[in-house]
């Protein structure tokens, strides 16, 4: 991988997991009113939906179960979860090892293309700045949730 696109991803993760370490279990699963969701959920999606961009989950990849995709998949909602839903921790747990994998994608896939292009995006590449700003976005989500359910 890119060095600095590693960083970018390093710094991203950093920010998105101590903003999720400075949050209770029981703050993460109020649904703040006008909300769809609750903080679980984010954490869970921007784990599920950068698997999905960096690795192809569910079927290139084993490293998450794949009823994530039922529980934290675009358009879904906690008002739905049936089954076994992950604590915070297993999700945190889970970011980081997912973070030292994205460390070992070979540099030159990022300049691979994709089968067909995805939001007008043509690269592997793009792909990756992408899952950053997802990040980045469900982190802003995140504090201001928090800051409905303190």
């Amino acid at each position: 991988m890119s060095e600095l696109l590693f960083k970018q991803f390093e710094m991203t993760r950093g920010f998105f997991i101590k903003g999720v370490e400075a949050i209770t279990t029981e703050q993460a699963n109020i649904q703040p009113e006008g909300y769809k969701n609750n903080i679980h959920w984010h954490i869970g999606h921007v784990l599920t939906v950068t698997e999905q961009f960096m690795t192809g989950f569910p079927q290139k990849s084993e490293e998450l179960p794949v009823h994530y995709l039922d529980l934290f998949g675009n358009g879904t909602s906690p008002a739905s979860w049936e089954g076994n839903v992950p604590p915070l921790e297993e999700l945190t747990e889970q970011l980081n090892g997912q973070l030292e994998r994205i460390r070992k994608i070979p540099a030159e896939r990022f300049n691979k293309k994709l089968k067909k292009p995805f939001l007008g995006l043509e690269t592997f590449g793009e792909l990756a700045n992408l899952s950053l700003y997802h990040e980045s976005h469900h982190l802003g989500q995140i504090h201001a949730m928090k800051r409905l359910v303190d």
